[in-house]
């Protein structure tokens, strides 16, 4: 096996072995660019290298040398020679671009002999003393782990000594540095920077295919999805100089604007500097308009390869170069990186200038980068301080006063403050504080846990299982990393990090353009799957539309159960003793609910709307019991000194009524609640709450119809697992509504249907179908119940899993296809070979999951349902699906 390859290679560059930046090179160098002469070291080495227990493969440093030698040959130089020296940059160069997140040394071969021959070569003894000091401090850092601050400190105190500031050092200080800086690497590495360049050169290759494994690169790859297994490639190249004196500097530069995607030539350039110096940040840079000033012959010729570049990648670049004594050297171009907002408008722009297709333009754009439009971002800077850092639930960013409270929040929001609701955990009695909080907060829960659903169906920002704060009730604060924040103090959260900060981080609004809705439209145009969204109130289902939903496919009506006028109603109903009271509770409630789905309906004109029964188990409806004891014992302290009859009355009332809530809350309370009396069985223990939601949801549909609205109800029955449980709830549904179309005499075609979210159902599928119309998989809860995991509590130790590779991915976030998947392939076939024509849909949160999206349109799904706010991500999901066949 090859282990290398030069520059002048007349294979065709494959960026899987030479990585990005090698591929670039060799195929810049064939394309006749001026790229300074070096070679590749593959990816296959460094896979090998850690196969081999951090050891070189046995034949490498033949060729190593052999490639030296050419290079030797190649530019008339000696590597590490008193005269004329060769000097060398080691750089990592992964086929997936990974920038900054690996290590890099430069001026590699210097060594005293070899200073004093640059310095005789070049005539500047300050530029090749200066060279030999970065090339130890870098060295130093990235070989031999000397911290950077200690280094970074002996040079800021050489500078203040000779009065620099940022300038150059004169000779004798630079000199005085140099022997300083080889006292710390003594001192910590406890052995001298080698003066044999091959030595230098192997530490320095060992020490980049080491850099893949830092933490930094590994989270990196975790969060972009890169496989650990790729290893990274090393690039081999001549060092040329920027920092050379006059006519020399380095720079970067974009082909497009990669904030915006303008089509503008836009970088940045650094006089008499390296590279790294740019990269890093370590000096401000200048405009490629000084470059076009200080050097316009060089700025023209870099303006005319970039564009050569360009146009042979077909997208836009990012570009390093370096000028040496007037000489223009291309050290990298790649596909650059590049903002939501600028891929989108890149992509449409290289399509109208005939340069890609339409397909290709879409492929271009992933998924997750639309997500980003969607919401505010929030953009940190150096100053602002992260209190903690949990799972990212909801993205976008968004700032408040912290609020622990609901009903503070309801509030303060009504008076027109910014809040963000901080609660150890949230349930459906939170549900109005967090409509009015700007961002939710939560110490426990997953990403599909009801404070992730609830705020990404509306859009909000929200990070779950923020295990580093603590909350305090009581004291009305949070504690994080050594910080206490009390109610009233502003914090900022961004849902799409998972961080959360100290006081107000600025954000940006999104705003969506005519490039975003050109590429919407394409992708519309080649996607199979229909896209419908999750919307429990007509204010959801707006927005849904707004973002191009083609129905609801799940209206969760527990939703519309909680509320200042109906909670009480419905309490009412489970504190009734028969099934007449209950029925008169719950005629409080139904003209509430018609209003509700008449709303729902009418934004939804020409689209279905799938209608899920009540869900929830009855204790959720109920008080806290560790609040309702309270409430009780001190109500019985104040009874202890009552003396008026009036009070004392009263007071006893209240007890006896609390003390009654008590012991329903204790009768309905569940050891495994989600597992318990929820869903269908509800209905079937107490049928007036299936019969008065069909009949609220009838009549809705029948008002909306005399007025000209096309409506399509499809009614879902929940957590249903033997087929008699799907036909008890059906034939009650059919009968609800023979009655409520006779009292109106119209009727509205509608559907009957199930969602499956237990094994049983899937298995079951055959036989449910012969009575069902329609599946729609609530992939969330058949996660949990075909794994085993409780969504709310797993984030305490998934994350752990994840980072030591025990599974690959959150199977919340995104589909187990090997267990879960296969149940929903099987509950698809069954389904369709009972009924051919059964409509099949995902209403689970991995309805908005591109990699999920891709599995369901392959089993041959109808559509998937999502979050308002996920709806173009699916859209453009469900076209890449499309596109791959």
């Amino acid at each position: 096996m090859r282990w290398l390859e030069p520059f002048h290679t007349d294979r065709v560059p494959d960026p899987a072995r030479l990585g990005g930046k090698g591929a670039g090179l060799v195929s810049m160098q064939q394309a006749g660019f001026p790229v300074p002469p070096g070679f590749v070291i593959t990816s296959d080495t460094c896979r090998q290298y850690f196969e081999n227990e951090n050891t070189f493969p046995d034949d490498l440093w033949t060729e190593v040398e052999d490639a030296v030698s050419g290079l030797e040959e190649e530019t008339g130089k000696s590597f590490g020679g008193a005269s004329n020296p060769l000097l060398l940059s080691v750089r990592s160069g992964a086929a997936v671009s990974m920038p900054g997140m690996m290590d890099t040394v430069l001026n590699l071969g210097l060594n005293r002999p070899a200073v004093a021959g640059l310095a005789e070569l070049t005539g500047n003894a300050r530029f090749a003393w200066e060279s030999y000091r970065r090339f130890i401090q870098m060295f130093a850092e990235i070989v031999f782990d000397v911290p950077s601050a200690r280094l970074a400190a002996a040079v800021t105190s050489a500078r203040s000594r000779a009065g620099a500031g940022g300038g150059a050092l004169p000779v004798a200080a630079e000199q005085e540095l140099v022997g300083r800086l080889a006292q710390i690497v003594q001192g910590v590495a406890r052995r001298p920077i080698p003066d044999d360049p091959m030595e230098q050169l192997r530490l320095a290759i060992g020490a980049v295919f080491d850099s893949w494994t830092n933490r930094r690169a590994v989270d990196y790859r975790r969060t972009n999805n890169i496989p650990d297994h790729l290893g990274t490639a090393v690039t081999i190249q001549t060092m040329v100089f920027g920092n050379a004196g006059g006519e020399s500097g380095t720079g970067v530069a974009f082909t497009r604007h990669p904030a915006t995607g303008e089509p503008t030539f836009y970088g940045e350039y650094l006089p008499n500097a390296q590279g790294e110096e740019v990269v890093a940040g370590l000096r401000t840079p200048l405009s490629l308009g000084a470059l076009s000033e200080q050097l316009p012959s060089i700025h023209q010729q870099l303006t005319e390869i970039a564009a050569r570049l360009e146009a042979k990648y077909r997208d836009m670049q990012d570009i390093e170069f370096t000028v040496e004594h007037g000489k223009l050297w291309m050290l990298q171009t790649r596909t650059g990186k590049r903002t939501a907002r600028a891929a989108v408008r890149i992509a449409i722009d290289l399509v109208h200038e005939g340069i890609i297709s339409r397909e290709e333009a879409v492929r271009r754009v992933t998924p997750g980068r639309i997500d980003e439009l969607l919401h505010p971002v929030v953009k940190p800077g150096p100053a602002d301080v992260v209190l903690a850092v949990g799972l990212p639930a909801s993205p976008g960013g968004a700032s408040g006063t912290v609020v622990f409270d609901p009903d503070e929040a309801h509030e303060l929001a009504a008076q027109g403050h910014p809040v963000v609701l901080v609660r150890t955990e949230t349930s459906p009695d939170d549900f109005h504080g967090m409509v009015a909080a700007a961002a939710v907060v939560t110490t426990r829960g997953g990403v599909t846990s009801h404070a992730a659903v609830v705020a990404r169906g509306m859009g909000k920002s929200c990070v779950v299982g923020c295990g580093d704060i603590e909350v305090d009730y009581g004291a009305q604060l949070f504690s994080a990393s050594g910080t206490e924040v009390s109610k009233g103090d502003w914090i900022t959260v961004d849902g799409t990090t998972g961080s959360v900060y100290q006081g107000r981080v600025e954000t940006a609004s999104p705003e969506l353009d005519e490039y975003f809705e050109t590429l919407m439209d394409w992708a519309d145009g080649f996607r199979r799957l229909r896209i419908r969204a999750n919307a429990d109130t007509p204010g959801d289902a707006r927005t849904a539309r707004q973002f191009g939903a083609e129905g609801i496919g799940l209206c969760r009506t527990e939703h519309m159960f909680f509320g200042e006028d109906r909670t009480a109603a419905m309490r009412e109903m489970i504190m009734a003793p028969n099934a007449v009271l209950r029925a008169e509770a719950l005629a409080v409630l139904e003209p509430l609910l018609t209003h509700d789905f008449e709303g729902i309906f009418e934004v939804m004109d020409g689209y279905p709307a799938t209608v899920r029964l009540l869900d929830p188990p009855l204790h959720e409806f109920l008080p806290g019991h560790a609040e309702t004891v309270r409430e009780i014992v001190s109500l019985k302290l104040h009874l202890r000194e009552a003396v008026d009859l009036v009070d004392i009355d009263r007071l006893l009332a209240e007890i006896n009524r609390l003390e009654a809530t008590l012991d329903r809350i204790e009768r309905v309370s569940e050891s495994n609640p989600m597992l318990g009396h929820r869903g269908c069985r509800l209905g079937i223990a107490y049928p007036e709450i299936t019969e008065m939601q069909a009949r609220a949801l009838f009549t809705a549909a029948v008002r909306c119809h005399d007025r000209g609205i096309d409506v399509q109800p499809e009614v879902m029955v929940p957590l249903v697992a033997f087929p008699s449980e799907f036909r008890s709830q059906e034939a009650l549904i059919r009968e609800v509504a023979g009655r409520v179309f006779a009292e109106h005499g119209m009727s509205v075609a509608y559907i009957v249907g199930t969602m499956i979210e237990l094994p049983r159902a899937a298995l079951a599928a055959g036989e449910i179908a012969q009575d069902a119309e329609f599946f729609s998989f609530g992939t969330n809860d058949l996660t949990q119940t075909t794994i085993g995991l409780s969504r709310d509590d797993s984030g305490r130790f998934l994350p752990g899993y994840i980072s030591r590779g025990v599974i690959q991915e959150d199977p919340f976030r995104s589909l187990d296809i090997d267990g879960v998947g296969e149940l929903v392939r099987t509950g698809v076939e069954r389904g369709r070979a009972s009924r051919p024509d059964l409509k099949i849909g995902v209403c689970g949160e991995h309805g908005g999951d591109a990699a999920s999206i891709a599995f369901f349109d392959e089993i041959g799904l109808d559509y998937v349902s999502c979050s308002p706010y996920r709806v173009p991500v699916a859209r453009l999901a469900a076209a890449h699906s499309a596109l791959q066949v």
